[in-house]
């Protein structure tokens, strides 16, 4: 589906980061693989730290840290937020809404739009299509766009594929209306045929948690890991990105009257940093415009990933500078999305650690 919107602006990013720091190097010993074959893993998918809660640490807890440093520094005023929209696959509970929880801890107004998104890799450009939509209503003047994740309690220790990248994270996005000639572009698809294709078995309604489901069983390539731990299929993700993302943002280019050479930078969601190198190439954007570097220094957080590449990468060159920049989120669901936009001139864009 192709999207399109005017008068919105991104004003605000903020990324929080977990304080516990892991390194690949510390959990070589847990994988079923020799020590050299691990260390050519990690040079080539770019293994490196990543950042994870420690135990107790909520959804909720790393986006309240966030948006009371907002407020303690007056970059965001409570009074201001007239939506919040919390994108996330680890809620802090079933019920009620993880964006309820965190308004009421707030002390937030009670006239105002409170919604969770159930999403994954390409839960950041999907919540800020919601963002814009809801700026489209007279009343709405700021949502701010939560994204976050701590997908790494629900990874087994002991598998190779995916715990040596995934991280946690929380991304605050302030988006205003804002009256101006820029234009958005957006694609959103959805292929449900493939949502086994990176799942979590158990856990919900349709297969409750139980000692069963606990069980560890390790898999073909020597992962072991339990229903109630996530399943990456790598090799059908993979495939996944390389057909469908180059088509998804030559589509964007097209409707924007845009070639690839006229964006700035592409900041992508980032599985690892081979994916996304592969996935650069075949587009032919050149890794400097493409950033890869997330996932070495922090792990993959999910669609946390794109805003943390750009506060990351750009940080303060955003308050003064002014990009035309390419938003693409791929993976769990199966789903991918994509935004153009003009992106600077930013009230604030940086990266801070959680500190409980």
């Amino acid at each position: 589906m192709n999207l399109k919107f005017h008068n919105k602006k991104i004003t605000g990013i903020l990324t929080v980061l977990p304080e516990n720091e892991v390194n690949f190097d510390d959990e070589i010993d847990n994988y079923d693989f020799s020590r050299g074959q691990s260390m050519k893993l990690k040079l080539i998918m770019g293994y490196g730290k990543r950042r994870v809660v420690k135990e107790g640490t909520t959804v909720s807890d790393l986006c309240i840290y966030g948006l009371n440093y907002l407020f303690d520094n007056n970059l965001l005023k409570k009074e201001d937020v007239d939506a919040m929209v919390l994108v996330t696959q680890s809620p802090d509970h079933f019920v009620p809404a993880t964006s309820h929880i965190i308004q009421g801890k707030l002390d937030l107004k009670r006239d105002m739009i409170c919604l969770d998104i159930n999403q994954a890799c390409s839960g950041y450009p999907v919540g800020l299509n919601q963002a814009f939509m809801l700026l489209e209503q007279d009343e709405v003047n700021k949502v701010v766009v939560l994204n976050a994740d701590i997908m790494s309690r629900k990874v087994s220790v002991k598998d190779r594929g995916s715990r040596p990248i995934t991280g946690d994270a929380a991304a605050i996005t302030i988006v205003e209306n804002n009256p101006s000639n820029n234009v958005i572009y957006g694609t959103v698809n959805v292929d449900g045929k493939g949502a086994e294709s990176l799942i979590i078995p158990a856990g919900g309604f349709k297969m409750p948690s139980t000692p069963e489901t606990a069980e560890l069983k390790t898999d073909k390539s020597g992962n072991s890991r339990s229903l109630d731990h996530l399943v990456m299929k790598g090799d059908d993700i993979f495939t996944f990105v390389q057909k469908e993302v180059p088509p998804m943002i030559e589509n964007l280019l097209d409707k924007a009257s845009k070639n690839k050479d006229e964006v700035d930078y592409y900041m992508f969601h980032q599985p690892n940093k081979f994916m996304l190198k592969k996935l650069a190439d075949k587009m032919g954007v050149p890794y400097t415009k493409m950033p890869n570097n997330i996932v070495e220094n922090f792990g993959n957080a999910s669609g946390v990933s794109i805003p943390t590449t750009i506060t990351y990468n750009l940080g303060e060159k955003l308050l003064t500078n002014s990009y035309l920049i390419c938003l693409a989120g791929f993976g769990a669901g199966l789903g991918w999305a994509s935004f153009l936009l003009e992106m600077g001139n930013l009230d604030f864009c940086e990266t801070i650690d959680y500190d409980n």
